[in-house]
């Protein structure tokens, strides 16, 4: 019989895999408590790892919440859709544990067993005999599963012209993306005078109306204009994340992990002209930037 002591020992470790399996601290909490029913009710007889036993009964739990979100055809979950509360929970693990944002935006994109093999396997060194058994499947296609979770997580290479950080000719360079990079991360400190010196006069800003605040205005010409407003969005700003998104390179707004909006900033000679703020289209397929994790 597995003991009260035996499975709080194991607490932290099954959190930490429901949380990647589900994306979501409340659903990983509610993951960890059903499988304190099962395990308090069972009968494994002498177990010599309970804290691996108790990880297949988690992931076999987090398994069937991923396949009825199949069932219903539900979307993941953008940023929007989740309470705030939650959202602000999801955001404090993410930190605690030291997961990456990106990973957690792609891993939503994946199918059930591809998430689980992927989790299990490359994430927390469960070997694809056990994850096989998880999954009610051979060790071979637990493989497979987790080659293919491999494969959309990277995504396809990024075309030069559809990356979103351009030049005026001659595509992205190495300098855009750093002029990107020390744009945003003045922008996320409120440093006016350097997000100036970053922004052509005639810069632009646009985003849709639905992640601005009420009376926000969708498009805002001039340095001086754009500068002042991004200091109302540094908190946004801090939590965007360099991602490919739909096979282009782009900035993913993703509290929490979860997607909220995408962020392409356009330079030309070394200088932002235009930021364009876009909510996150259904289906929109996500991975990982190259070299990104």
């Amino acid at each position: 019989m597995l003991s009260v002591a035996e499975f709080e020992a194991a607490r932290p470790q099954l959190t930490a895999v429901a949380f990647r399996l589900l994306g979501s601290v409340h659903d990983a909490e509610d993951a960890v408590q059903t499988t304190w029913l099962k395990a308090s009710t069972a009968a494994p007889g002498d177990l010599r790892n309970p804290a691996a036993w108790l990880t297949t009964v988690l992931t076999r739990v987090c398994l069937d919440h991923l396949r009825t979100r199949q069932r219903r055809r539900e979307e993941p979950l953008l940023a929007e859709a989740i309470p705030d509360a939650e959202l602000a929970a999801d955001e404090r693990c993410l930190r605690r544990e030291q997961v990456s944002r990106a990973l957690l935006v792609v891993l939503d994109r994946l199918t059930p067993p591809q998430r689980v093999a992927y989790v299990l396997h490359d994430l927390f060194d469960v070997p694809f005999r056990e994850v096989a058994e998880i999954l009610g499947t051979s060790p071979a296609n637990a493989k497979k599963h987790a080659s293919r979770a491999r494969g959309r997580i990277k995504g396809p290479p990024p075309e030069p012209e559809s990356e979103s950080v351009t030049a005026s000719a001659g595509g992205t360079t190495a300098g855009d993306a750093a002029v990107v990079d020390a744009f945003l991360a003045a922008a996320a400190g409120g440093a006016i005078d350097r997000l100036l010196a970053l922004m052509t006069d005639d810069c632009v800003r646009t985003a849709d109306p639905a992640l601005l605040p009420p009376g926000a205005p969708p498009a805002v010409t001039g340095a001086t204009a754009v500068a002042r407003e991004t200091r109302h969005f540094a908190d946004r700003i801090r939590v965007a994340v360099r991602m490919l998104v739909a096979g282009r390179l782009a900035h993913v707004i993703a509290p929490g992990g979860h997607a909220l909006a995408v962020v392409d900033i356009a330079t030309r000679d070394g200088l932002v002209t235009r930021i364009d703020i876009g909510r996150v289209p259904p289906g929109t397929p996500f991975a990982l930037p190259p070299g990104g994790s």
